[in-house]
């Protein structure tokens, strides 16, 4: 038995998901990286085993309550872990933040400020003093009541509602009603309270326009349906919704995506009329610090913010105090161009988790193992020795730092190293080496030790002519200034710059409507989806062969089962106790709730007599286990389901599992994934290819894959354009377009633009020094 003092964590027999028995430990108060190819078992066992042991021991310390849900939530599939402190977790969460958080609530800076304003802000004379929340317009009492705390207002007109004025109603003059039958119930409603809905819209009366369009009365009539030929329709009794009142309902609450972007077309979005944007009521904006309200001093970058804080009385002076040393962290990390107000939607997931890892800096926490999920994830080399430094501080307030990251400079930093592989998925699962960084170099069979020590000069290669430009701009947006760039045609360019130069603000200018471009395909990080529901079988269309697949057996033919028995969407063949997610919601009251298998399918997600048939000696929850570089092989003489596979395995997702759900995918998968639902649709002309660091979560070796498809893409006479701060992709490009000098308002210009060999030679460029030595072979610091 180990004393309660191991120096040591100490994982033994570890088999969460390709872990083969793994046994390994990792000192205590070090900065350790855990490393391998994509799908390798490195997450598997930095947080599916390390971080959920420590999870399920403070479920057990807790209360009986959770005592109880640790069988449904699942323990780690593990012999034992020993040396083991209470563990922090910082992942890249997939979940999309509401338009309600932003960079001051995520790290309470927000909290501090309004502090700031309630105690030690200049009131008008003879106002009461507010408390703290008066400055949140989070809260219903001091938000804005035209905006609800918003700060922006929906607005719609004639003009967008009716953008053809020479139809007539029954022709759909109306664009922004819905289409099908609750289309025309709208329009026999509009005919039965007595309106001509055969006359061109132009010709009716102003009013009655008027009244169709943004009316808020909702009359009831009887409608006599026009009978069809052998179809009798009886008289109902049918509600009237104005255009706008439909629009606005659709846009607040409709679960589809896709009709809440058909409602938003016809929406403008202004600044609310009431507050000017500033979100709050006029009381609240009536208190300044240092002559601005508090929405004034959120919307600066927090660097300028820091600089204008008082210092004068005791009061201020102590707020300031801790409000710039909260700050600190967050400009240390390379994020100082960031504002309080920034919604938390647009943020990267790299950004979000270097501004949790920024909070945890303050929090004083120490003797407990952090877990971080990539956290150079979006960063430019110029920003990853500010993130080492913070590491380092994490381990010398007295905590350990286990890190699962891919990123070189990371690696050569840290104080112990786990490498996992060899490869992916089922050739994967391994503990290649666990030791100081410099003994993996012995090691043969790592993919990581070719790339971390063995540095060669980029290879020499010819650079592609470009046939043509796309030029964008002036953009004035964000912090772009005028900014015009030249895109060319043909060829890879890579777009450069530190975190917050303007990098995707440049790349979100291009559009399909620009001139040289005939198609347009955007592959971003988004999740593929929200729940458990949607996987990578259903995402890329193969799930529609498998179920086809099954439907013709004879067993399914002989019992009647059509094909969607065996979808688990639609009641029929699913298990009803999960309705087919194979998941159930845990709720945790004093934690977030979290996703358990199903007590009933176990995770299978169909019922028992949908399992009984079988394909080739699977039933279709076991085909959905299998990994795509496994299905490649079951399903090989499936052509259409073959197409599908080899497009993922050309990406580098051979280890990901048919059914595996979205919401355990990395930005970096579901980019990838959406980049072969594209490649297996086959070149259909000219193709405009935009890419946002798709590097991300790939492991060096992983990155060479992914440049021969995109080499591919090119050489078929496509265009692609990467935002990427990985330099190997950056020296593989034929155009480089470099913003900066800094990010914020010290950046937004272009420094540098040409080959990577003359961007690599521009004294005024960030980029250039990494880019050389990439070119030239050196080793970098």
């Amino acid at each position: 038995m180990h004393s309660t003092h191991d120096p040591y964590v100490r994982v033994r027999d570890a088999r969460e998901h390709n872990l083969k028995g793994v046994d390994v430990d990792v000192p205590r108060d070090v900065v350790a990286v855990f490393t391998g190819v994509s799908g390798s078992g490195k997450s598997s066992l930095a947080f599916g085993t390390v971080y959920a042991e420590a999870q399920r021991r403070y479920f057990e310390s807790v209360a009986p309550y959770a005592r109880r849900l640790i069988h449904q939530v699942g323990a780690p599939k593990v012999g034992e872990v020993t040396g083991l402190p209470p563990a922090v977790s910082l992942q890249q969460r997939r979940a999309a933040p509401t338009s309600r958080s932003s960079v001051g609530t995520v790290t309470n800076l927000s909290n501090s400020l309004r502090m700031l304003f309630s105690r030690a802000g200049d009131y008008p004379p003879g106002a009461e003093r507010l408390d703290s929340d008066a400055f949140s317009p989070n809260t219903a009492a001091r938000a804005c009541p035209e905006c609800h705390g918003l700060g922006r207002v929906h607005r719609t007109s004639e003009e967008l509602l009716v953008p053809d004025p020479s139809l007539s109603v029954r022709d759909g003059a109306i664009a922004a009603w819905p289409g099908a039958w609750q289309g025309k119930n709208l329009r026999d409603v509009l005919d039965a309270l007595g309106y001509d809905v055969d006359r061109p819209w132009r010709e009716l009366p102003a009013e009655a326009r008027e009244w169709i369009l943004f009316t808020d009365e909702q009359p009831v009539v009887t409608v006599h349906p026009v009978r069809d030929a052998g179809r009798i329709q009886r008289p109902y009794q049918g509600t009237y919704m104005s255009a706008r009142r439909y629009v606005m309902k659709t846009f607040a609450d409709s679960k589809s995506a896709t009709l809440r972007t058909k409602a938003e077309r016809f929406l403008t979005s202004a600044p609310c009329p009431v507050c000017g944007g500033a979100r709050l009521r006029a009381e609240s904006l009536a208190v300044t610090v240092g002559g601005r309200t508090v929405a004034e001093l959120a919307a600066l970058p927090l660097t300028e913010l820091a600089g204008l804080l008082p210092t004068e009385g005791v009061t201020a002076r102590v707020l300031t105090e801790d409000l710039t040393s909260r700050i600190a962290p967050v400009v240390e990390l390379g994020l100082g161009y960031l504002s309080l107000d920034r919604p938390t939607p647009t943020l990267s997931a790299g950004e979000l988790q270097r501004l949790r890892l920024a909070t945890q800096l303050r929090s004083g926490l120490f003797g407990v193992v952090y877990v971080l999920d990539e956290p150079s994830a979006g960063l430019h080399p110029a920003d990853t020795e500010a993130l080492l430094t913070v590491l380092e501080r994490l381990k010398a307030a007295g905590n350990s730092v286990f890190v699962v990251e891919h990123h070189l400079e990371v690696m050569r930093g840290a104080d112990w190293i786990v490498d996992v592989g060899p490869l992916a998925g089922e050739h994967g699962g391994r503990v290649l080496y666990s030791g100081p960084v410099d003994g993996l170099a012995r090691v043969a069979e790592s993919a990581t030790a070719r790339h971390l020590f063995h540095r060669s000069p980029a290879p020499a290669r010819e650079v592609r002519a470009p046939r043509g430009t796309v030029t964008v701009g002036p953009v004035t947006r964000h912090n772009l200034r005028g900014v015009t760039a030249r895109f060319p045609l043909g060829v890879l360019t890579a777009v450069t710059g530190v975190s917050g130069s303007g990098k995707s603000t440049l790349v979100g200018e291009i559009t399909e409507d620009l001139p040289g471009v005939d198609r347009l395909v955007a592959v971003d990080q988004r999740p593929i989806g929200r729940t458990p529901r949607s996987n990578l079988a259903t995402y890329t269309g193969l799930f529609d062969v498998v179920r086809k697949v099954f439907a013709a057996t004879g067993q399914a033919r002989e019992r009647g089962y059509g094909v969607g028995r065996f979808s688990f969407n639609v009641p029929g063949g699913r298990c009803e106790t999960c309705q087919g997610e194979g998941f159930v919601s845990v709720e945790l009251l004093f934690l977030p709730s979290t996703y358990a298998p199903c007590p009933d399918c176990g995770g299978a997600r169909y019922n028992p007599e949908t399992l009984e048939v079988a394909y080739r000696g699977r039933n279709i929850a076991e085909v959905l286990d299998l990994t795509v570089e496994g299905a490649a092989e079951f399903f090989a003489d499936a052509p259409a389901a073959a197409r599908s596979l080899a497009a993922l395995l050309d990406v580098g997702l051979g280890y990901l599992r048919l059914g595996q759900p979205a919401t355990e995918l990395s930005g970096g998968e579901a980019q990838r994934i959406k980049l072969a639902s594209e490649l297996q649709r086959g070149r259909r002309g000219h193709t405009l290819y935009l890419l946002d660091e798709p590097t991300t979560g790939l492991h060096p070796a992983d990155v060479e894959v992914l440049m021969r498809q995109l080499g591919g893409l090119v050489d078929a006479g496509h265009t692609v354009v990467v935002v990427e701060h990985d330099m190997s992709v950056v020296a593989g490009a034929d155009h480089v377009i470099d913003l900066g000098p800094g990010g914020g308002d010290a950046g937004g210009r272009i420094v540098a633009a040409g080959t990577p060999a003359e961007v690599a030679g521009v004294e005024a460029s960030a980029t250039a020094p990494y880019l050389a030595r990439v070119l030239g072979g050196g080793k970098r610091r």
